[in-house]
């Protein structure tokens, strides 16, 4: 049993930053993918970045430069901080987790998503 846990979403003005923290619980850190995805009201939630156990990241086209995904191995912690936020960048963030070690490397949990609001 793997539990994720969001905090620190909110609301900011567009130019503002926010960091977004996700805490791993029930799991080898090591051994999991960590993410962050985004929904928007009436949109698909999409990938915004990832990151393996070994630092390599992944971001989407949008967030590239002004969004940087970290981990702490010590805290079992991922971070995203955002720089540089726009209205596009509303939805509700969700941290997810998938098992490096298991084919295809399947989502083992969902966080219960955090709301970040960006006003104009």
């Amino acid at each position: 049993q793997v539990d994720v846990v969001e905090s620190g979403g909110g609301l900011v003005q567009a130019g503002g930053s926010l960091r977004l923290s996700c805490t791993a619980y029930g799991s080898i850190f090591s051994t999991i993918i960590m993410g962050w995805y985004r929904q928007a009201p009436g949109k698909v939630r999409e990938l915004v970045a990832e990151i393996t156990p070994g630092g390599g990241t992944n971001y989407a086209d949008s967030v590239k430069g002004r969004f940087t995904i970290s981990r702490d191995h010590a805290m079992n912690t991922v971070y995203l901080q955002m720089n540089s936020l726009s209205p596009d960048d509303t939805g509700v963030y969700y941290c997810n987790a998938r098992n490096v070690r298991q084919p295809g490397a399947p989502t083992i949990a969902w966080g219960q998503g955090t709301q970040v609001t960006v006003s104009s």
